[in-house]
């Protein structure tokens, strides 16, 4: 048998492949097996409810979509009255992923949650009280986020950080100083799509997320530089499509990893990547990947 586990932030997951936030919910779980996942993240959280931005909302782009959906949902305490119970009941390790537009409200939104196994902190969002700069951005606010989730929640804090930032380093080695378990690298980077009917940016909100194959090489060098510098495990995430590109995510410093826009082309792929994954530890005559990740160093 091939040993896929992982230990995450005081968890043990049986493999390292997540499914990110934001690319699934609920019917997806008439698809795949959920039991056979390392874990899910549930899409963005915030404290009231939130309609998101007008459509059109995501189109795609050469290798990946692009999507400015607002981080539409029904706000902390729906959820945890309507959608919770049957997150339980998934088999799999459960993240949720939260966000504010002011330092507070990450505070108040991370005192509900309960009943799951850690949160993931969205710091690729803007905060109102200091004019619509990321926090993302400045180390120091991704400090006072980040001390503001932990002292709110005795649940390991995921951090997702954004490729926007200036030295993405020093941001998640604030993050740590704060207190974060792991660090998610990274979120979608900003792009733009123009219309050419109209000559206007397609998105009322100009910017959107792009994601996909394309950013790939991006995030992966991210990954690399931060798991370099912090000592907490790194979750790898952008442009992962199948288990090769998992391996290198590995090979840069990755603890675990997550798997975004690839379930709207191939919902199957988590599942064919985990077991793609033990076929190539079995051709390579490892056990676990501590082997395969020892392998690069010869």
């Amino acid at each position: 048998m091939i040993d896929l586990s992982v230990n995450f932030a005081g968890l043990k997951l049986k493999n390292p492949v997540i499914l990110a936030s934001g690319v699934w919910d609920l019917p997806y779980t008439k698809i795949i097996d959920f039991k056979k996942l390392g874990g899910v993240i549930y899409k963005g959280l915030s404290l009231m409810p939130r309609e998101g931005n007008p459509p059109p909302r995501i189109t795609e782009i050469p290798c990946g979509v692009i999507n400015s959906i607002g981080l539409a949902n029904k706000g902390i305490k729906v959820f945890n009255r309507e959608v919770l119970p049957e997150l339980k009941e998934l088999g799999t390790e459960v993240f949720l992923n939260i966000f504010g537009e002011s330092i507070e409200e990450f505070s108040k939104i991370s005192s509900l949650i309960r009943d799951v196994s850690g949160i993931e902190v969205n710091i690729s969002c803007p905060n109102v009280e200091k004019g619509g700069v990321y926090f993302g951005r400045d180390p120091e606010t991704a400090y006072q986020v980040t001390k503001a989730v932990c002292e709110n929640t005795d649940l390991p804090v995921i951090v997702k950080l954004t490729p926007a930032a200036s030295d993405i380093v020093v941001v998640a080695e604030a993050c740590q100083e704060a207190g974060a378990c792991a660090i998610t690298a990274v979120n979608t980077f900003p792009g733009l799509v123009i219309d050419i009917d109209s000559g206007k940016p397609l998105f009322e909100r100009v910017v959107g997320g792009v994601s996909g194959p394309a950013i790939k090489p991006l995030a992966l060098y991210k990954v690399y530089e931060v798991s370099s510098n912090v000592g907490i495990p790194v979750i790898g995430s952008g442009g992962i499509g199948n288990y090769e590109d998992v391996l290198e995510y590995f090979f840069a410093g990755a603890t675990a990893i997550q798997l975004g826009s690839v379930i709207f082309t191939n919902p199957l792929a988590p599942i064919e990547i985990i077991d793609n994954i033990t076929k190539y530890a079995k051709e390579k005559g490892y056990s676990n990947l501590k082997e395969i990740r020892r392998c690069v160093d010869g």
